[in-house]
């Protein structure tokens, strides 16, 4: 098991690749200010931040598993808490704008999980009938709520495609607005 569970490399660092760069590619070219050099050089940045760091937390997270596994002679429920807590403190610790969206993705997917998880041990009643368009219109109320009266407390990237949609759309110029990048400009 040892063995198998510290083998990493290209394969994490390439998942982090095909993650991030196609996002940071996005990102940049609608938000990001700046010439085409410094533009490339933030998508490269990003990636390589994403992936380093996704590589570095697997290597971090196998081989602390392994090492409980080992000392103790078999696995326990506790072992992969313990090491992707080790390695989410000391790799993703950092509060930076790709460690943060990472969080965030995760947190959304945890949260899902334990629900189902709460609904399987039946700490949470199984809902009668599909529950999602209230979850989905809780949250959509809830974020546009939050960008109307308190923005700072959004993410930044986030705040950037909400003025995006809601904000920088109230303003057209030509049809290049709607195909190419809207952005409102000061009134002279």
């Amino acid at each position: 098991m040892g063995a198998t569970l510290l083998r990493h490399g290209p394969s994490e660092v390439g998942y982090g690749v095909k993650i991030r760069a196609p996002h940071a590619l996005v990102m940049t070219f609608l938000f990001r200010s700046g010439s085409l050099q410094e533009k490339l050089r933030a998508i490269l940045q990003a990636t390589y931040t994403h992936s380093r760091n996704l590589a570095y937390f697997v290597f971090t997270y196998k081989g602390l598993y392994a090492l409980q596994s080992h000392v103790q002679g078999k696995t326990n429920q506790v072992h992969p808490f313990l090491a992707a807590f080790i390695g989410g403190f000391l790799i993703f610790g950092e509060n930076n704008n790709i460690n943060s969206q990472i969080s965030m993705y995760l947190l959304s997917r945890v949260l899902f999980a334990l629900c189902r998880l709460g609904i399987e041990k039946g700490y949470i009643p199984e809902p009668k009938r599909d529950s999602f368009r209230v979850f989905t219109g809780v949250l959509w109320g809830l974020v546009l709520w939050l960008f109307e009266y308190h923005r700072s407390t959004l993410q930044p990237s986030l705040q950037s495609s909400m003025t995006y949609l809601y904000e920088d759309s109230n303003v057209w110029h030509d049809i290049s607005d709607f195909l190419i990048y809207n952005k409102s400009h000061p009134s002279k």
